[in-house]
């Protein structure tokens, strides 16, 4: 009999665990078979969820994992580390799973990121790997890395270049919270 992957629950700011920062996944682990599925849990939400990429922290673990999902095919970044960083950035309008307005509709604002980003990391086989990314790929990847850390996109709002957000509540940023109070 096959396992059929469920849709996990995915914790929505402000809920703290999503500020705990992540532990990094040991190799015997990612060979077991209750971690594989995991895995395929962890895709089969974000598949659902119509998301970019989802990090473990997301759905309630404290694990260095991340999936995403770019040009139809899903990648598991297990432990990535980023490894370099090019100087140029650009700043695009993200949005995240676990950041609601009131109406439970994504909320979307604009983010400064690194246009090309190398990672290193382990896939689902525990193999270690190595990628080049930029533009969206970079972004998704960055993105997911910082919920590794307790961070969320909120932190990282562009406010020079923001011209409207709604809601504003549940920044846990009090500095990016009073700037964006100033400006609105």
């Amino acid at each position: 009999m096959s396992y059929i992957p469920k849709q996990l629950n995915i914790l929505l700011h402000p809920d703290s665990r999503l500020r705990l920062k992540s532990k990094p996944v040991e190799a015997e682990e990612i060979k077991t078979p209750e971690f594989q599925v995991w895995l395929l849990d962890l895709k089969e939400t974000m598949i659902k969820k119509d998301g970019a990429g989802l990090a473990a922290p997301q759905v309630g673990e404290t694990k260095r994992v991340i999936t995403v999902n770019h040009e139809n095919k899903t990648y598991f970044f297990i432990n990535p580390q980023i490894t370099k960083k090019s100087w140029a950035r650009e700043t695009e309008e993200e949005g995240c799973l676990s950041v609601l307005d009131e109406n439970g509709e994504i909320i979307y604002a604009p983010v400064t990121r690194y246009k090309r980003i190398n990672c290193v990391y382990l896939d689902e086989k525990g193999d270690k790997k190595k990628i080049s990314a930029e533009k969206i790929l970079a972004r998704i990847i960055q993105h997911e890395v910082d919920h590794l850390d307790g961070i969320l996109f909120i932190d990282r709002i562009d406010l020079k270049k923001l011209k409207k957000i709604k809601p504003i509540s549940n920044i846990k940023n009090p500095q990016a919270e009073t700037e964006l109070e100033t400006k609105l």
